[in-house]
């Protein structure tokens, strides 16, 4: 099989398999990075999104070749208990986690958002995470929550 080489947060990382398997196959199954979680597996929910450069992707429906020599962000990258990142810690504050099996993702979409838009208002929050189903109903929370981490991240 031919080997696949990216970059998975900030290492670099050779896996030999089927370049057709899903990204999130290979990142749950063979790197053990549970943070995407398989929703619908046809990349309607954004369960499974992760950052591949500064973009959203949902992992369940890209295809391992597709993702060679880029940059992948998967939520273990974000931050980390010791550290973690504006966003994670303005969702706390904004209590914009209700179940959780979702919020991987949504905070992958927010963070590819940011990457790409420092200052978003809210209608470019809500374009943003408009593939991220939750039925938990947080959304307004999540709204303000990356409101929060845009304002804090420009503020230092």
């Amino acid at each position: 099989m031919p080997i696949v080489r990216f970059r998975l947060n900030g290492v670099e990382t050779e896996i030999d398999a089927d370049p057709d398997r899903s990204l999130l196959d290979i990142l749950r199954g063979q790197l053990g990075m549970t943070g995407p979680h398989f929703g619908c597996g046809a990349g309607e929910c954004g369960a499974c999104n992760v950052m591949v450069g500064d973009r959203a992707v949902a992992a369940c429906d890209a295809p391992l070749w597709s993702v060679a020599d880029q940059d992948i962000t998967t939520i273990e990258g974000l931050g980390s208990p010791e550290q973690p990142h504006p966003l994670q810690l303005a969702f706390i504050a904004e209590q914009a986690l209700q179940c959780g099996y979702c919020v991987s993702g949504i905070l992958m979409s927010a963070a590819a958002l940011l990457k790409r838009n420092a200052a978003p208002t809210s209608r470019e929050i809500k374009e943003a995470l408009d593939g991220n189903l939750c039925r938990c109903g947080s959304h307004n929370r999540m709204v303000r929550a990356v409101l929060r981490a845009a304002n804090e991240m420009a503020s230092g």
